[in-house]
């Protein structure tokens, strides 16, 4: 390992940090590459998939809702050993950096082999990898401000998600077309993130001599982590995440879930296109997009008038929003079982009702985790709040595998399936309206030394 200097603490700066534009752009290559493979996932489970002779292997749809969930559930456990590697050992930096490499061979093995072990190794090798970078990578904007430009940081994660949701967006309107195309088929629609995936590495490879590298806490870590501060910051937060991980087991089952598996029942015949079922998820990443700049600019200010709208009031009101976008999907379901076939216009309604619910929720959690964890423990607090996502899919895998029966059928019909989630959110919404009221928490942001001063840190490069 040769050794550079790199900056330790940000620079005392009012502006945008100069590694920022490294990291957005290495997040949305990497978004590209995720989102694309997950948005053919549940197809590719259903109507692809085959044995090693070439026979076909198809799941029914509660076995690929089940394995899809517990996909998504690894994909968010893995960042707690993602956190204590890069908090405890190697920093951020290296971690994010040789779990890429990892992550880009998840992806091919998915494109060379269409079997169920390929399904196997491919999707471990890729939770491996994105999971262990996720908690990194979030933190790693936060490090970049001080002080003296900490006003910017709800705009960076606002640009941050931007980042995610323009990959997404672009991989999950091309992933589809790629699957569905049998000059093309499952080798270029998953080689193809996989691809992104090797561009979003030598990205942030790019971008080392620019980025605050904060170095690894070792012991530090570990005695913040067991000191009353740290379990009281944790405390506090794993209260408010017993709430998240609800929501997050009803948003990632529209993104490539349940929601793509109605889809495939509904007219998709919109403006003048016959859309895939796999490319309506499409209309989340392209709405949050408008939804940001929306509700930062227009929405928060005018609730704001009437009360303070602290972040967990804007987590509360997200969920509450989440819950009525499963309403009108139960509602979709009851048209389809009485024999209709109702527009995708539809599921576009409950789209936006749900991305409206995901700014409020997953842009404020994100941020507000942030500033709550102790120095020496962002990447574990970050790999916190993304386990409530694993918990949450977690769930919904329980749910899938407990309404199916040895024949195949399953104890709960579709219709019930989502009026049950629509439930479980709206409850959950109202307990936490209650709970969030005893809420004290306490502000962290990493301290500020002048621009000059640089420490050296081992680096793979």
């Amino acid at each position: 390992m040769a050794e550079h200097q790199y900056a330790t603490t940000p620079p005392n700066i009012s502006t945008m940090p100069p590694g920022v534009p490294y990291i957005i752009g290495n997040e949305a290559a990497e978004r590209f590459s995720f989102y694309g493979m997950r948005s053919i996932l549940i197809i590719f489970m259903t109507q692809y998939l085959v044995t090693s002779s070439g026979a076909t292997d198809h799941m029914n749809a509660a076995e690929a809702r089940q394995n899809f969930a517990l996909f998504v559930s690894a994909v968010y456990f893995v960042p707690i050993l993602g956190a204590i590697l890069a908090e405890g050992f190697i920093g951020k930096y290296l971690t994010i950096l040789c779990l890429s490499v990892v992550y880009c061979f998840g992806h091919f093995a998915l494109a060379i082999n269409d079997t169920r072990m390929g399904l196997i190794i491919g999707l471990g090798l890729i939770a491996l990898g994105s999971g262990g970078i996720k908690p990194c990578v979030s933190a790693n904007v936060g490090d970049q401000f001080g002080e003296s430009n900490k006003h910017l940081l709800s705009k960076v994660f606002g640009w941050f998600y931007f980042a995610i949701n323009a990959g997404s967006f672009i991989s999950t309107i091309a992933c589809p077309f790629l699957l569905a195309d049998p000059r093309f088929g499952p080798r270029w629609a998953f080689g193809i993130p996989g691809i992104a995936m090797v561009i979003a590495t030598i990205f942030f490879w790019a971008g080392r001599k620019k980025f605050v590298h904060v170095p690894p806490g070792g012991l530090g870590f570990v005695r913040q982590l067991f000191s009353r501060e740290g379990f009281g910051a944790i405390g506090r937060l794993a209260i408010v995440y017993i709430f998240v991980a609800v929501f997050w087991s009803l948003w990632d089952q529209s993104s490539g879930g349940s929601w793509t598996l109605q889809a495939e029942k509904l007219d998709l015949h919109w403006m003048g296109m016959n859309l895939l079922a796999s490319q309506v998820q499409t209309a989340n990443p392209i709405m949050i997009l408008l939804f940001i700049p929306l509700v930062n600019y227009l929405v928060y200010p005018a609730i704001d008038r009437f009360f303070p709208l602290t972040p967990l009031r804007k987590i509360g009101i997200g969920l509450f929003l989440t819950a009525g976008s499963y309403v009108v999907i139960w509602h979709i379901q009851q048209l389809i079982d009485a024999g209709g076939k109702p527009s995708v216009n539809w599921q576009f309604l409950a789209y936006a009702i749900l991305t409206l619910g995901e700014a409020m929720v997953s842009i404020t959690g994100l941020e507000f985790s942030y500033t709550q964890a102790p120095n020496k423990m962002k990447s574990a607090v970050m790999a916190l709040w993304l386990f409530t996502v694993s918990i949450g899919n977690l769930f919904t895998a329980g749910v899938n595998y407990f309404i199916r029966n040895a024949d195949g059928s399953v104890k709960m019909n579709d219709q019930q399936y989502f009026l049950f989630f629509a439930g479980l959110m709206l409850v959950t919404a109202c307990i936490f309206v209650f709970v969030a009221t005893f809420y004290r928490g306490k502000t962290y942001l990493q301290s500020q030394e002048p621009v000059s001063d640089l420490a050296a840190e081992p680096s793979l490069s």
